[in-house]
């Protein structure tokens, strides 16, 4: 690819995430409707996805997921992500299709959809009289869950109830909210949805993937197919199917893009000074296309603290929270809890302005957030050799 098409392109995610400053003061559901869906796995990500682009504080965030402005839900893959309101039912039947996926696995072990049936009708009467966590959820129900002895605990299923949860969860009737109010955590309460989010919803499921193509390519295109592949978890026969419909046009390459963004496209120019963002290393910039290389220099792929994979040595994911500036991967950080500072290198020279958005975000974590976890088990102490490293590559070492 061209240099200056690359470099464009960057920008142009940049602009088509909100990184740019256009979002400034929107709401969480308004953000998250413009650039996309936010994966949660217990980190801090989608706190960082709203303030870089929103600037929105963790309090803001929460009384949004308080209110169900915004709420996590399995959804794209199945996996979880940050989802506003407007697009709850069209995340939960995107889910569907993978809420079976475990049972395969029960079926080796005796579990009948009877038996898992007859539990989800238990689940419902324990929750008709509040909310419950799943060891109240496990006493209100009896002997209607079971324990799988030593072969479920092999095969990572311990007791039946996580699969009546993840049923209720995937047809819409249950929730489940995280227990203190906050996102970057992963002990939840479970309740009754009511009214029923998907119990209007009229799309078949082909023309739910089309729809999620259809906002894929408006938060992150140009994407090459197999891009939007790995994002739907799609046979490529049904990703090319989604799609069809959208009569794409293609540019660069193989990347596509939605044809009422052309002309945009075309007329947009590169902004001329630095923007400079910190972002979560699963931030929908990188993660949404997982193409870490286009965002990266040619000179930069080297670094020793890159995680380099596959074939040719192609970046993947960001080994820590990244620095970018208009969608180029400039630097990478992460946060000290026990210095209470952010550890970070840059690949470009330092400058006030860089220095100025380390400072912003550092103030943000300490004073709102109180760590940076990009993960639910990314502890202080699993954290010690990456600051190391960020610290050691900061002073030259």
């Amino acid at each position: 690819m061209q240099p200056q098409l690359n470099e464009k392109l960057r920008a142009w995610w940049w602009h088509r995430q909100g990184l740019d400053g256009a979002l400034a003061g929107a709401t969480p559901a308004q953000v998250l409707e413009r650039t996309g869906w936010a994966r949660s796995v217990g980190g801090v990500g989608p706190y960082l996805t709203l303030f870089a682009r929103a600037g929105t504080s963790r309090e803001a965030a929460d009384r949004a997921v308080a209110s169900l402005e915004i709420h996590e839900l399995p959804s794209a893959r199945g996996c979880t992500y940050v989802v506003p309101a407007g697009e709850f039912a069209l995340a939960v039947k995107a889910s569907e299709s993978f809420a079976g996926a475990e049972m395969k696995t029960a079926y080796k072990l005796g579990v009948t959809d009877k038996e898992v049936d007859k539990l989800c009708d238990a689940v419902i009467a324990a929750l008709a009289k509040g909310p419950l966590d799943p060891e109240e959820i496990r006493e209100a129900t009896g002997s209607a869950s079971r324990h799988l002895g030593e072969e479920g605990k092999k095969k990572g299923m311990i007791t039946t109830l996580p699969l009546a949860l993840g049923k209720l969860q995937a047809s819409g009737d249950i929730r489940r909210v995280p227990v203190n109010g906050r996102l970057d955590q992963q002990r939840y309460r479970y309740i009754l949805w009511r009214p029923n989010p998907v119990a209007k919803f009229k799309l078949t499921p082909e023309q739910v993937q089309t729809e999620l193509a259809r906002r894929y390519f408006q938060w992150t295109g140009p994407a090459s197919l197999a891009e939007y592949q790995w994002f739907s978890a799609l046979t490529g026969k049904a990703a090319r199917a989604a799609i069809e419909p959208l009569k794409l046009e293609q540019l660069a390459g193989d990347r596509l893009m939605l044809p009422d963004d052309r002309a945009e496209f075309e007329g947009f120019q590169i902004p001329k000074h630095a923007q400079y963002a910190m972002l979560s290393s699963i931030d929908g910039l990188s993660l949404l296309r997982r193409d870490l290389n286009s965002l990266v220099d040619a000179k930069d792929y080297g670094h020793k603290l890159l995680r380099r994979e596959g074939a040719g040595g192609g970046v993947l994911d960001l080994p820590s929270h990244g620095i970018f500036d208009r969608g180029r991967l400039v630097g990478l950080w992460e946060y000290d809890p026990a210095k209470e500072s952010i550890a970070w290198m840059a690949f470009i020279p330092k400058n006030k302005d860089l220095e100025k958005a380390v400072q912003r975000m550092e103030e943000y974590v300490r004073t709102d957030l109180g760590d940076a976890r990009s993960f639910s088990l990314d502890s202080p102490k699993s954290r010690i050799p990456r600051i190391e490293g960020l610290r050691k590559a900061a002073a030259g070492a």
